[in-house]
């Protein structure tokens, strides 16, 4: 099974400077996203269900919407920033009179959430019903990408659109077409699967060397000048040597993607002995009390299941 080249007929209005971009969900990610793209020069309008998250914004020139739809409003272009599909079809997508209708014809919605791709799809054709543009562009990089706008951003659609959105990307980080609508998402679980198998495969070293009287700081600094190096073992590394569990990748997020990436890769055929072992241990680390906590947490329950005790 594939993903299939969607029609592209629907045309977007062109990005000028100062285009109007609404930003649906200012997060952990989407705050700093909305920041960034106010401080590049757009007329940006936020909305957030937890209205005091986006309270910080104005400072930047940022205008907090009191609903989506009024977020949506005369936007050019609005940014999805909300935590499943199922909470976007809910705040986007639902009822008779959808938030969606706010858009006028010709603009794009951008989802930068990761959703699963068959959700992708329906809200690429409510959006092409409208004459709305749609692509699907989540991003890896967490909070530090967010904030310092370095974020890789995987997108799926049409490749007019696509090239079109680089204004809006570029204040964010780097934007790379991977082909038609689903596929960014489908990228992003591929970069989930590799996040997560880093991240064990760190949580396990470390145990490993903490049982035998390593310093793990240290540990960090000697492998990040070999082939270990990694983005996952310099930011994440750090957190687990220093036991700071603060979320900047919320766990439940990661386990999210990697459930999402195993119902998809059964509908390919597919039978992944890794996916589904970090699955199983993200799963394990949620219900030992890892919910809201950062993603690199995973390293206390890999001690757990190992006889260590990465600091219980």
């Amino acid at each position: 099974m594939g993903i299939a080249e969607q029609d592209g007929a629907v045309r977007m209005r062109p990005l000028a400077p100062g285009a109007a971009v609404a930003v649906i969900g200012t997060g952990i990610m989407g705050g700093h996203m909305a920041r960034r793209l106010a401080q590049a020069g757009f007329a940006v309008t936020a909305w957030n269900r937890s209205p005091a998250k986006a309270d910080g914004l104005a400072a930047h020139g940022v205008r907090r919407a009191a609903t989506p739809a009024a977020a949506l409003a005369g936007a050019d272009a609005a940014v999805v920033m909300l935590s499943t599909g199922a909470v976007a079809d809910e705040i986007l997508f639902a009822g008779t009179t959808p938030a969606i209708a706010a858009l006028a014809p010709g603009a794009t919605l951008v989802v930068m959430s990761s959703i699963p791709v068959e959700t992708c799809r329906a809200q690429a054709a409510a959006c092409a019903a409208r004459s709305l543009a749609y692509v699907d562009a989540p991003v890896s990089g967490g909070e530090v990408g967010a904030r310092a706008g370095t974020l890789a951003i995987m997108a799926g659609g049409a490749p007019e659109i696509v090239a079109g959105l680089a204004p809006l990307f570029t204040p964010l980080g780097r934007a790379t077409r991977i082909g038609p609508v689903g596929t960014g998402q489908l990228a992003k679980l591929a970069n989930q699967i590799i996040v997560g198998a880093a991240m064990v495969g760190i949580a396990e070293a470390f145990t490993f060397a903490a049982k035998g009287g390593a310093d793990l700081a240290g540990l960090r600094t000697a492998l990040m000048g070999g082939f270990g190096e990694s983005k996952v073992l310099d930011i994440h590394g750090a957190r687990m040597a220093a036991g700071d569990f603060v979320p900047g990748s919320p766990a439940q997020y990661q386990l999210k993607d990697l459930r999402t990436a195993q119902a998809l890769a059964a509908e390919f055929g597919l039978s992944l002995t890794l996916l589904d072992a970090m699955t199983g241990i993200f799963t394990d680390m949620i219900a030992h009390g890892g919910t809201d906590r950062d993603v690199s947490a995973v390293f206390e329950e890999v001690g757990r299941r190992a006889g260590g005790r990465n600091g219980h």
